[in-house]
């Protein structure tokens, strides 16, 4: 998505749960690029290694998928967003369970946020730091 002021981009940054933002298990790796990038507005940036892994791109945030055989319910990622609401608006009509909004404190910093947990089993945390615009 081209960044306007009415407009600008959504995604800032990606965080692992665990060790990988690039490396999120799942069991069919072109299944999960046509479901993120369909549901999420993310596109195809690349396949690459042995195993192979594919990245997925938004607003020049990466996300990656690989057939690892970890368990996808143990797994997911952090998305900050410039704009919570647009995030759950844009999630609302899909095929996913959202949480409440909720607010949340770590290093001294508060964030609104909520968890979506897609149909794969991964779970996305979504956060807005309290005050960004």
């Amino acid at each position: 998505m081209a960044s306007t002021p009415s407009n600008p981009n959504l995604f800032v940054a990606a965080y692992p749960y665990a060790d990988d933002v690039l490396d999120l298990p799942v069991s069919d790796l072109d299944a999960a690029s046509r479901f993120y990038c369909r549901n999420f507005g993310m596109s195809e940036a690349r396949r690459e290694g042995n195993p192979e892994r594919v990245i997925l791109e938004r607003d020049g945030v990466e996300i990656g998928f690989s057939q690892n055989g970890r368990d996808p319910n143990q797994e997911g990622a952090a998305f900050h967003v410039t704009n919570l609401s647009r995030a759950r608006q844009e999630l609302e009509p899909l095929d996913l369970k959202l949480s409440p909004d909720q607010e949340d404190e770590r290093d001294g910093e508060r964030y609104r946020a909520f968890f979506a947990t897609a149909p794969d089993g991964l779970c996305y945390y979504f956060y807005q730091v309290v005050g960004e615009a």
